[in-house]
């Protein structure tokens, strides 16, 4: 039997500025050989949001989340504050959770250092990681994060990556057509589909 795939839960803005860095934040657990798990990878009416969610970080290994979209939104100028609340369901699963559920790991991030001091001082102490918006630090810090936790398997480097995503993200519009999808509104299980697939093949191919 085919040992089952290790999860990530992704908690992160889906804004559409935030968009290529989740790209980039799926694609990279992908290609480190984990499997992504978002609330977006679910449509179903007849279970709650939150129920499907502590689900999903009940079921993850690994947990990252993202705290940079924590400023005032809208014309009603109040925070979202989905992300923070996400993040103390995944440190109350460590900390409360099955034995399995407490060993697992989990990443922090936010736009700028130190800035989660002025919004939720409680993790004070805990190691977050800025990535600035820019992809490029995204791809070390989440690669960084997962070889750490990786030791039993080899995680590709932070170039190598980066090489893959910029290939995969200019053979993407093809991969779309045969399947009559559109490269700017993939839905997240497609994206995951594809981006899976052409990892595998690419790398049995020796194409990279």
């Amino acid at each position: 039997m085919a040992r089952r795939q290790r999860r990530v839960f992704i908690n992160c803005p889906f804004d559409p500025q935030y968009w290529p860095l989740f790209e980039v934040l799926v694609f990279t657990v992908i290609a480190c050989g984990l499997q992504p798990s978002s609330a977006l990878a679910e449509v179903d009416g007849g279970a709650t949001r939150i129920a499907k969610i502590m689900r999903l970080i009940g079921q993850a290994e690994f947990g990252i989340h993202d705290l940079s979209r924590v400023g005032l939104e809208g014309s009603i100028q109040l925070p979202r504050f989905n992300m923070p609340f996400e993040l103390g369901l995944d440190v109350g699963c460590r900390r409360f959770g099955t034995r399995v559920q407490r060993r697992k790991k989990i990443l922090i991030l936010d736009s700028v250092r130190f800035r989660y001091q002025a919004f939720i001082s409680d993790i004070a102490g805990q190691d977050i990681q800025p990535h600035g918006e820019d992809t490029s630090k995204l791809f070390k810090v989440v690669r960084d994060f997962l070889a750490a936790n990786l030791s039993s398997q080899e995680v590709p480097g932070q170039t190598k990556l980066r090489s893959e995503f910029h290939a995969f993200a200019d053979a993407l519009p093809s991969l779309c057509a045969p399947s009559g999808l559109e490269r700017e509104s993939l839905a997240f299980p497609d994206f995951v589909r594809l981006a899976t697939a052409w990892v595998k093949q690419s790398r049995r191919e020796g194409r990279l």
